[in-house]
């Protein structure tokens, strides 16, 4: 059976709502977050996944346990979402004020991960998945979930920048032809 692999990003947060960065901060779904979850579940109902690995922070795992897909999951570092660091908790607004040209996806953060940083975790991940056959979920983030579908496809990681994912969102990456030289995004943001 053909990889295909199935993106979730985990479901709204405090932080989320706010528009504050949030990497590491290890902060729980809010109610409405929960239900996120267990509507994504729904949709996931008819798949039958041969692996599910979820980042180890709370947010993805409460989403990948609401979902029904936590009785089996692996923890996976490499999902863990973009170290902000000196800008955990800021909002963009907030950095602007004293960076007002700076991009996460071109600059990265002081005291957290570079763009090369996270291009490089994302890129090991893949060489990893695609020793896998079959539907493999993945619960993540939106800056490290934006990375991967880019890198997926051999795009620099300043193109996330364009790739929106919005929380409890299912996308699917996976090769065209069933070729592994022909990556591709059958859907996202879903």
């Amino acid at each position: 059976m053909a990889l295909r692999l199935y993106l979730m990003r985990h479901g709204e947060t405090e932080w989320s709502l706010s528009g504050q960065h949030t990497g590491r901060v290890d902060i729980p779904l809010t109610v409405h977050g929960e239900h996120e979850a267990r509507q994504l579940g729904q949709r996931l109902r008819a798949i039958n996944f041969e692996q599910v690995w979820v980042s180890p922070l709370q947010r993805a795992r409460q989403t990948c346990e609401l979902a029904g897909c936590g009785e089996h999951a692996q923890s996976e570092a490499d999902l863990t979402e973009w170290d902000n660091g000196d800008y955990e908790g800021h909002t963009h607004a907030d950095v602007s004020r004293e960076h007002p040209d700076w991009n996460l996806f071109r600059d990265g953060c002081p005291n957290g991960e570079s763009p090369d940083q996270i291009s490089a975790r994302a890129d090991r991940l893949i060489e990893r998945l695609k020793q896998l056959d079959g539907n493999i979920a993945l619960f993540s983030h939106s800056h490290f979930g934006r990375v991967l579908g880019v890198r997926w496809i051999g795009l620099p990681v300043q193109t996330g920048q364009h790739f929106i994912l919005h929380t409890a969102s299912l996308s699917v990456l996976c090769f065209q032809h069933e070729r592994v030289d022909e990556p591709a995004i059958e859907a996202w943001n879903s």
